[in-house]
Order: structure tokens, then C-alpha cells, then sequence
């Protein structure tokens, strides 16, 4: 793919995340701040973001939009430990990124999975899932109640119009949110696209490596010429 076709596919992607807007106690942003002085920012984050209490695959109390979203670049995707379907092929493909991203994951780059299923995956069970698979540290696995993870994954997008298929669990574990909460930017890939080319997209969030991929193409340039 040129590098001119993935910036279009790139900007057609970018958009903030679609989810059904549920009020829910979570929201306090929502109570405290009249709507008419509010930022784009804070009107996405209360869209978008609840600040619901996760536990992670080690057992640490998190909020998800104060501890793993603000002002970080991240890669979210759903899961379930269980599963025999899209979760083991798309868990591996997301390993191949995370090694293409190297130590940056975890420092400035952080990825999540949220687990489908939370009555059933508990810490631990998430924890026996990464070592099963081998992944490095940097990367999150998420679990908590049930009701809260499926407001989250419905304000993320990862939803179906379809009630019926809604309500399939296999239907919402293909894709992978991936976006910069301080910049507001976000987009959305098939989780099974080729590991370079995600990397990429997510570099794209990063202005450090747009300058960085621009001087680079300077350089180029003026080796050619």
C-alpha cells in the first residue's frame, strides 16, 4: 500500500470513537461542568470514556479514563479468555505490533485488552492468558463488572445496530480502537490487519513521529535530488 493510500485510509478512519450515549454515576464530569463551558475535550470524555473502576490481569484497581486513557496514545481492543474464535489469531497479530513497538510500550505507548466476559476472566485467569501467549510487560488486561464493560464497550464502538447481534460476543472482538485522548484523536482497524501497517497508524497519533517520519522523507528527497 502507497504511503499516500494509508494516510487516506488513515483519515477516513479518524474519528471519534461512535457509542451509544448511557448516563451513568461514572459521568461526574457530566454534573460538574455546565454544558455550555465545556471543551471538546471534556464533551468526548463524558460521550466516550467513563471513569469506571477496571482491575488489572496483576490484581491493581484502575480507573479507566484518569489512570489508562488520559493523555495517552493507546490501543484498545475486547476480549475473552475462552475464546476459540477471532481472540488467540488477533492476541498474536497485537504481539507481533507490540514487539514492532518495542520498549515504547508502556512508556508512551500503552495497550489494553478489556475482557468480554468479566463474570468468568479474573485477574488471574487474565494473567495465566498472557503468559500462555508469551507477551511482554507494557500490555494491559483489563476485567470488571459486567455491566460497567459493556457500557464501556458500547461507548468505544464496539457495538452492533443490530440488537440480535449485539448480544454476540464474537461480534465485537475483531477490531481495535487506537487514538491520542490529549490530541482527541481516534480510529478504528480490523485487528487482524498486517502488524506494520498499525504500527504505522499509530505512529500517525504521535506528532513526535510524524516529525520524526517527515524529516526522514526530507533526508530522502534530498539524497535523490
Amino acid at each position: 500500500m502507497s504511503q499516500v493510500s494509508r494516510r487516506k485510509m488513515l483519515a477516513g478512519l479518524a474519528v471519534a470513537p461512535v457509542g451509544a450515549v448511557i448516563v451513568t454515576k461514572a459521568n461526574s464530569l457530566d454534573k460538574l461542568l455546565p454544558k455550555a463551558t465545556r471543551s471538546s475535550r471534556e464533551k468526548l470524555q463524558i460521550r466516550h470514556f467513563p471513569n469506571f473502576e477496571l482491575t488489572t490481569h496483576e490484581g491493581k484497581k484502575v480507573k479507566f479514563y484518569e489512570d489508562l486513557v488520559k493523555d495517552k496514545i493507546v490501543i484498545i481492543n475486547f476480549m475473552y479468555a475462552n475464546c476459540e474464535g477471532k481472540c488467540p489469531p488477533i492476541t498474536r497479530n497485537l504481539k507481533r505490533v507490540q514487539n514492532l513497538l518495542g520498549k515504547r510500550v508502556g512508556r508512551d505507548i500503552f495497550m489494553y485488552s478489556i475482557t468480554l466476559k468479566p463474570e468468568e476472566d479474573t485477574p488471574e485467569k487474565l494473567k495465566h492468558y498472557m503468559q500462555m501467549h508469551k507477551l511482554k510487560p507494557g500490555w494491559t488486561f483489563l476485567t470488571g463488572q459486567p455491566k460497567e464493560i459493556d457500557t464501556l464497550r458500547r461507548k468505544l464502538g464496539f457495538k452492533d445496530g443490530k440488537p440480535e447481534l449485539d448480544k454476540d460476543l464474537t461480534n465485537h472482538i475483531g477490531m481495535v480502537r487506537y487514538g491520542n485522548e490529549a490530541r482527541e484523536w481516534w480510529a478504528m482497524c480490523p485487528g487482524k490487519a498486517n502488524p506494520p501497517w498499525i504500527v504505522e497508524s499509530v505512529l500517525w497519533m504521535d506528532p513526535k513521529s510524524q516529525d520524526v517520519q517527515s524529516q526522514h522523507t526530507k533526508t530522502k528527497t534530498r539524497k535523490v535530488s
